[in-house]
């Protein structure tokens, strides 16, 4: 399932990437995409288990950036 999500308060481009290998790490993630310039993150990742990666998502994006949001 691929899904485009929204994020708030997404300071520096360099933060971005780390957030981006981060959920590429996640198990069950396929890829990820997270754009600075359009604030928003790509993810595509396996149907049965997506709420429970996008909750490790907002996890890891959350130890790189504590401020940012995900607008799920």
């Amino acid at each position: 399932m691929k899904k485009v999500f929204k994020m708030k308060d997404l300071d520096c481009a360099n933060c971005a990437a780390k957030m981006e290998n981060a959920v590429k790490k996640i198990d069950g993630v396929n890829s990820a995409t997270i754009s600075f310039m359009t604030q928003k993150l790509t993810i595509d990742a396996v149907d049965d288990r997506f709420d429970a990666i996008m909750q490790e998502v907002v996890k890891a994006c959350r130890k790189v950036e504590p401020d940012c949001t995900i607008l799920i």
